[in-house]
Protein backbone atom coordinates (compact mmCIF):
# COMPACT_ATOMS: atom_id res chain seq x y z
CA UNK A 1 0.00 0.00 0.00
CA UNK A 2 2.55 2.51 -1.22
CA UNK A 3 0.07 5.38 -1.46
CA UNK A 4 -0.66 5.12 2.26
CA UNK A 5 2.93 4.94 3.52
CA UNK A 6 3.33 6.91 6.72
CA UNK A 7 -0.21 6.38 7.98
CA UNK A 8 -0.71 4.58 11.33
CA UNK A 9 -0.72 0.76 11.30
CA UNK A 10 -4.27 0.61 12.71
CA UNK A 11 -5.54 2.68 9.79
CA UNK A 12 -3.64 0.52 7.29
CA UNK A 13 -5.26 -2.58 8.83
CA UNK A 14 -8.70 -1.01 8.31
CA UNK A 15 -7.87 -0.28 4.67
CA UNK A 16 -6.65 -3.87 4.12
CA UNK A 17 -9.87 -5.17 5.64
CA UNK A 18 -11.93 -2.85 3.42
CA UNK A 19 -9.99 -4.01 0.34
CA UNK A 20 -10.92 -7.61 1.14
CA UNK A 21 -14.58 -6.93 1.88
CA UNK A 22 -17.31 -7.61 -0.67
CA UNK A 23 -17.96 -3.98 -1.54
CA UNK A 24 -14.31 -3.05 -1.04
CA UNK A 25 -12.94 0.45 -1.27
CA UNK A 26 -14.87 0.94 -4.51
CA UNK A 27 -18.27 0.78 -2.81
CA UNK A 28 -17.22 3.16 -0.06
CA UNK A 29 -15.70 5.67 -2.50
CA UNK A 30 -18.66 5.52 -4.92
CA UNK A 31 -20.99 6.13 -2.00
CA UNK A 32 -18.99 9.14 -0.86
CA UNK A 33 -18.40 10.52 -4.36
CA UNK A 34 -21.24 9.48 -6.71
CA UNK A 35 -20.10 11.28 -9.85
CA UNK A 36 -17.09 12.65 -11.70
CA UNK A 37 -16.48 16.27 -12.62
CA UNK A 38 -17.22 17.47 -16.15
CA UNK A 39 -13.90 19.24 -16.80
CA UNK A 40 -12.52 17.37 -19.80
CA UNK A 41 -10.47 19.88 -21.81
CA UNK A 42 -7.31 21.80 -21.06
CA UNK A 43 -9.19 25.06 -21.60
CA UNK A 44 -11.86 24.20 -19.03
CA UNK A 45 -9.14 23.06 -16.60
CA UNK A 46 -7.33 26.39 -17.13
CA UNK A 47 -10.57 28.29 -16.42
CA UNK A 48 -11.20 26.16 -13.32
CA UNK A 49 -7.68 26.71 -11.93
CA UNK A 50 -7.75 30.40 -12.78
CA UNK A 51 -11.09 30.75 -10.97
CA UNK A 52 -9.59 29.24 -7.81
CA UNK A 53 -6.51 31.42 -8.18
CA UNK A 54 -8.66 34.54 -8.58
CA UNK A 55 -10.70 33.66 -5.52
CA UNK A 56 -7.84 32.88 -3.13
CA UNK A 57 -4.62 34.25 -4.62
CA UNK A 58 -5.49 37.52 -6.35
CA UNK A 59 -1.98 38.95 -6.04
CA UNK A 60 -0.18 35.87 -7.39
CA UNK A 61 1.35 35.99 -10.83
CA UNK A 62 -0.90 34.81 -13.66
CA UNK A 63 -0.92 31.23 -14.90
CA UNK A 64 0.44 30.75 -18.40
CA UNK A 65 -0.85 27.23 -18.89
CA UNK A 66 -2.92 24.61 -17.09
CA UNK A 67 -3.33 21.24 -18.79
CA UNK A 68 -3.99 17.55 -18.36
CA UNK A 69 -0.77 15.64 -19.02
CA UNK A 70 -0.77 12.01 -20.14
CA UNK A 71 2.98 11.76 -19.46
CA UNK A 72 2.61 12.30 -15.72
CA UNK A 73 2.65 8.98 -13.94
CA UNK A 74 0.97 8.62 -10.59
CA UNK A 75 3.41 5.80 -9.90
CA UNK A 76 6.17 8.38 -9.48
CA UNK A 77 4.04 10.29 -6.95
CA UNK A 78 3.14 12.99 -9.46
CA UNK A 79 -0.56 13.80 -9.30
CA UNK A 80 0.24 17.16 -10.78
CA UNK A 81 3.20 19.43 -11.32
CA UNK A 82 3.92 23.11 -11.20
CA UNK A 83 6.72 24.79 -13.06
CA UNK A 84 8.10 28.29 -13.19
CA UNK A 85 10.20 29.22 -16.19
CA UNK A 86 12.00 32.54 -16.30
CA UNK A 87 13.40 33.95 -19.52
CA UNK A 88 15.03 37.24 -20.37
CA UNK A 89 13.37 38.99 -23.28
CA UNK A 90 15.22 42.19 -24.09
CA UNK A 91 15.61 44.04 -20.82
CA UNK A 92 12.67 42.27 -19.11
CA UNK A 93 12.50 39.09 -17.09
CA UNK A 94 9.42 37.09 -18.15
CA UNK A 95 8.02 34.41 -15.86
CA UNK A 96 5.71 31.64 -17.03
CA UNK A 97 3.86 29.51 -14.51
CA UNK A 98 2.38 26.20 -15.58
CA UNK A 99 0.31 23.56 -13.83
CA UNK A 100 -0.07 20.06 -15.24
CA UNK A 101 -2.50 17.47 -13.88
CA UNK A 102 -2.18 13.75 -14.62
CA UNK A 103 -4.72 12.63 -17.23
CA UNK A 104 -6.02 9.96 -14.84
CA UNK A 105 -7.81 12.80 -13.07
CA UNK A 106 -10.04 13.66 -16.02
CA UNK A 107 -12.47 11.11 -14.60
CA UNK A 108 -12.59 11.57 -10.84
CA UNK A 109 -14.85 13.51 -8.47
CA UNK A 110 -14.49 17.28 -8.58
CA UNK A 111 -13.36 17.33 -4.95
CA UNK A 112 -10.19 15.44 -5.89
CA UNK A 113 -9.47 17.59 -8.92
CA UNK A 114 -9.92 20.66 -6.73
CA UNK A 115 -7.53 19.19 -4.14
CA UNK A 116 -4.85 18.64 -6.80
CA UNK A 117 -5.27 22.12 -8.32
CA UNK A 118 -5.25 23.72 -4.85
CA UNK A 119 -2.04 21.82 -4.05
CA UNK A 120 -0.32 23.07 -7.19
CA UNK A 121 -1.57 26.63 -6.70
CA UNK A 122 -0.24 26.61 -3.13
CA UNK A 123 3.22 25.91 -4.56
CA UNK A 124 3.08 29.33 -6.21
CA UNK A 125 3.44 30.83 -2.71
CA UNK A 126 5.09 28.05 -0.72
CA UNK A 127 7.74 25.83 -2.30
CA UNK A 128 8.07 23.24 0.46
CA UNK A 129 5.50 20.90 1.93
CA UNK A 130 5.63 22.55 5.33
CA UNK A 131 3.10 23.84 7.85
CA UNK A 132 2.55 27.10 5.94
CA UNK A 133 1.98 25.18 2.70
CA UNK A 134 -0.72 22.96 4.20
CA UNK A 135 -2.30 25.94 5.96
CA UNK A 136 -2.67 27.61 2.55
CA UNK A 137 -4.12 24.39 1.08
CA UNK A 138 -6.72 24.13 3.84
CA UNK A 139 -7.53 27.83 3.48
CA UNK A 140 -8.41 27.22 -0.18
CA UNK A 141 -10.08 23.85 0.50
CA UNK A 142 -11.06 23.18 4.14
CA UNK A 143 -11.51 19.42 3.49
CA UNK A 144 -8.12 19.19 1.74
CA UNK A 145 -6.73 16.43 3.98
CA UNK A 146 -9.87 14.25 3.72
CA UNK A 147 -9.89 14.56 -0.07
CA UNK A 148 -6.18 13.72 -0.23
CA UNK A 149 -6.71 10.63 1.92
CA UNK A 150 -9.70 9.48 -0.14
CA UNK A 151 -7.69 9.97 -3.33
CA UNK A 152 -4.92 7.84 -1.83
CA UNK A 153 -7.55 5.16 -1.10
CA UNK A 154 -8.65 5.30 -4.75
CA UNK A 155 -5.05 4.94 -5.95
CA UNK A 156 -4.66 1.97 -3.58
CA UNK A 157 -7.85 0.48 -5.08
CA UNK A 158 -6.40 0.87 -8.60
CA UNK A 159 -3.03 -0.51 -7.49
CA UNK A 160 -4.77 -3.62 -6.11
CA UNK A 161 -6.22 -4.32 -9.56
CA UNK A 162 -9.49 -2.44 -9.19
CA UNK A 163 -11.17 -0.72 -12.10
CA UNK A 164 -11.60 2.99 -12.58
CA UNK A 165 -14.80 3.95 -10.84
CA UNK A 166 -15.93 6.96 -12.84
CA UNK A 167 -14.54 6.02 -16.26
CA UNK A 168 -16.69 6.62 -19.31
CA UNK A 169 -14.61 4.22 -21.41
CA UNK A 170 -16.64 1.40 -22.82
CA UNK A 171 -19.97 3.05 -22.11
CA UNK A 172 -22.30 3.28 -25.07
CA UNK A 173 -24.86 5.99 -25.61
CA UNK A 174 -28.47 4.71 -25.38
Amino acid sequence: MKYLAGYPPALLAQVKQQLQSESGLAGMLRGRYPSAHDIRTDRSLYDYANGLKSEFMRNAEPLSKVAFDSKLHVIRNALGTHTTVQRVQGSKLKTKREIRVASLFKEVPEEWLRMIVVHELAHMKQRDHDKAFYALCTHMEPAYHQFEFDLRLYLTHLDAGGKRLWSTEGLCAP
